[in-house]
């Protein structure tokens, strides 16, 4: 299937060329572990009010988890923090749907890389690899929030 390559590519690419890979500053960290398989992250997310500013992760494990990583910093950079939050919910709706649900071009919109994800969720080994940086996304982002360490900047 034409399209199952495509995303098996953009999955690749991601997981070879990461965006977001290497801890910077930030203001909460976390690591997440699935322990089903091993894979390991650990990620920063710094704040300017409710503007996400940077998510940096160091992580290893498979092509999945690395390459959502590396797809979450794309789409959640540079956003105020209710819209990320709604992306945040539309992947794991995707990703929840057991294969399904098919991304129609309003998801596409909103995802953009992460559709290449919608393959995963017809395994549910795999979803936890896909989800595992999302979770540590919002984790951190809620003990930033949590703390009062999120930073105003003039």
């Amino acid at each position: 299937m034409k399209l199952d390559s495509m995303y098996q590519e953009v999955i690749l690419d991601h997981y070879k060329h990461p965006h977001g890979r290497g801890l910077r500053d930030g203001d909460a960290e976390v690591h997440h572990v699935n322990p089903t398989c091993g894979d390991e992250i650990t990620l920063r997310v710094k704040l300017d009010g409710s503007k996400i500013v940077d998510v940096s992760y160091e992580g290893q494990g498979c092509s999945i988890s690395q390459a959502s990583a590396s797809v979450l910093n794309d789409l959640v950079v540079g956003r105020e923090l209710e819209d990320a939050l709604k992306v945040q919910e539309v992947f794991l709706e995707l990703m929840q749907s057991k294969g399904k649900v098919e991304p129609d071009d309003a998801m596409e919109e909103v995802l953009e890389d992460a559709v290449a994800f919608a393959g995963v969720s017809k395994y549910p080994a795999r979803v936890k690899c896909a989800l595992l940086s999302w979770m540590a996304w919002k984790d951190a982002t809620s003990q930033a929030l949590a703390n009062g360490t999120a930073r105003e900047t003039a």
